[in-house]
């Protein structure tokens, strides 16, 4: 253990020498003392709707609480989770993830795009479709110039939730889309559920264009499918909805670390007791204390939505199904994460893609 001991001296009975031995030791200290506190793994949330209105303290359109997304954010850099990336999901919902990005810089990044579930909002924008795409293309234009959105996205195919809207509104929007993608050249966060073919056969029609390709976040498919999307030189996202039963868990354990990727999709996507996951979570740091809404406090997270400070969790489940050190999944989800999206970051020049896309 490292103790401290506090004195004083009088300059006057010291000599220059030693008065600048003691002022060399008191800064060698102080950073010692400094570095004990600074949280032992660095972290990238890839996936956070901080735009949903429980961040504003509201939960099914009544006021609980006040704002506090300052505060989830410092939660969540206590555990060394120091970038976030800010879920858009439709036009006006990419606005605001813009504005949080613009309110934290160099914190926040945005994506921009419309999710497959409102794809239909093309057909009823009161300007037409034609018009929706070239608003969504514009902001996304303006806010990757301006260094506050870092992806395009959500889009992708929802075959799980065809009441919100239908087959064919998902398939001609998610093309019309990727389009925009190619020419704004930012990389894809991508949505897929119970749609894989249609998926990639969509996605293989455009990455050619794409250098940095895409992540394909909050991923529950199988093995097969996973190893399918990996082949086209795409990311794998895994949060708390990954690793919900023992098939997830094996397509966990098979996804290569250099295609890697980790997120909380808070507010949801949380780790349950009754997850495959949670006879993996023992010896996970301990998280900040959670209270109902109705008892919030700004030094609490609130029982039932997730946040950013829980991506420890994610990484060392991850880890302890791979077999493999915590360590070692977070310095390899963070330089993939740099790698695709920046995030104001040095990094590696990504390689060129030797797969083939057809």
């Amino acid at each position: 253990m490292l103790r401290i001991v506090r004195f004083s001296i009088n300059p006057s009975r010291i000599s220059f020498s030693r008065l600048v031995t003691i002022e060399a030791s008191k800064r060698f200290y102080s950073t010692v003392k400094q570095e004990m506190t600074l949280p032992k793994y660095k972290y990238v949330d890839v996936g956070i709707n901080l735009t949903d209105p429980t961040f504003r303290g509201e939960y099914y359109g009544k006021k609980a609480h006040e704002d506090d997304t300052e505060y989830v954010l410092q939660r969540a850099t206590e555990v060394g989770c120091i970038k976030f990336m800010v879920t858009g999901s439709d036009l006006e919902e990419s606005k605001k993830a813009i504005a949080l990005a613009e309110k934290y810089p160099g914190r926040c990044y945005a994506t921009v795009g419309v999710h497959p579930c409102s794809a239909k909002t093309f057909d009823s924008h009161s300007g037409g479709p034609s018009q929706l795409l070239q608003e969504v293309e514009a902001l996304a234009t303006d806010a990757k110039r301006r260094g506050v959105a870092t992806a395009f996205g959500e889009i992708g195919l929802d075959y799980d939730r065809l009441m919100l809207t239908g087959k064919e509104q998902q398939l001609k929007y998610f093309e019309a889309q990727l389009e925009i993608a190619v020419k704004v050249q930012l990389p894809l966060f991508l949505h897929s559920r119970a749609a894989g073919e249609d998926f990639e056969r969509s996605l293989s029609a455009n990455l050619s264009q794409l250098p940095k390709r895409g992540l394909v976040h909050s991923f529950t498919g199988t093995v097969e499918e996973m190893e399918r999307l990996v082949a086209l030189g795409l990311d794998i996202g895994v949060n708390g909805c990954s690793m919900k039963t023992e098939e997830n868990l094996e397509v966990v354990k098979q996804i290569p670390l250099e295609h890697l990727q980790i997120e909380t999709d808070g507010p949801w996507c949380e780790m349950r007791a009754s997850h495959a996951s949670a006879k993996y979570r023992e010896g996970a740091p301990q998280l900040p204390n959670s209270v109902k809404k109705e008892k919030w406090n700004k030094n609490s997270m609130v029982k039932g939505r997730n946040e950013s400070a829980t991506i420890c969790h994610v990484a060392h489940v991850i880890a302890r199904v791979k077999g493999i050190s915590t360590i070692a999944v977070c310095e390899a989800a963070w330089n993939n994460s740099i790698r695709m999206f920046g995030f104001g970051e040095a990094s590696e020049k990504p390689k060129p893609y030797e797969g083939r896309v057809e």
